[in-house]
């Protein structure tokens, strides 16, 4: 199963995260992003965080205010079931390849995102299949948009 990064999103500390063309991947995470929490975002385990532009389409078809970068994803792709996304799975991502470590609880500093300021929408615990999801990096690299992106045998 392929699909494609459809945005490449970083700030300096907060959301919304902003789109880029390209950058570089490290086992620390994304040049050019930081964190303001660092005790609940960022380092090796959570190097990258992902999700899908699909769930974000169906968000907004429910009346969420969400885009890609909003709710903090430094990679939004698109054409990948969102059920195979689990802890354990690798992806490659254009030359970077990556292991999702966990999902990715939902915190206030995305509220303005969804509807009634209710985060628990992406909530992997009320919604299975619906979380944002944090990645550790195997093989750093240039990631870019359009890049293709292909799930690896578990």
């Amino acid at each position: 199963m392929t699909g494609r990064i459809v945005s490449i999103n970083r700030s300096t500390g907060g959301v919304p995260k902003l789109s880029v063309e390209e950058a570089r991947v490290t086992a620390d995470g994304m040049q050019g992003d930081h964190q303001r929490d660092t005790r609940h975002h960022g380092g090796p385990d959570r190097a990258l965080s992902l999700y899908s532009l699909d769930l974000i389409e169906q968000l907004q078809l429910e009346g969420h205010p969400i885009a890609p970068g909003t709710a903090g994803e430094n990679v939004t792709i698109r054409g990948v079931d969102w059920r195979e996304i689990q802890p354990g799975r690798r992806l490659s991502l254009g030359v970077v390849e990556i292991e999702v470590t966990s999902y990715a609880t939902p915190c206030k500093s995305i509220r303005d995102s969804f509807l009634d300021e209710d985060i628990t929408r992406i909530s992997h615990k009320l919604f299975p299949g619906w979380s944002r999801v944090y990645a550790r990096v195997l093989r750093e690299g240039m990631l870019h948009r359009d890049d293709e992106v292909r799930l690896r045998p578990s």
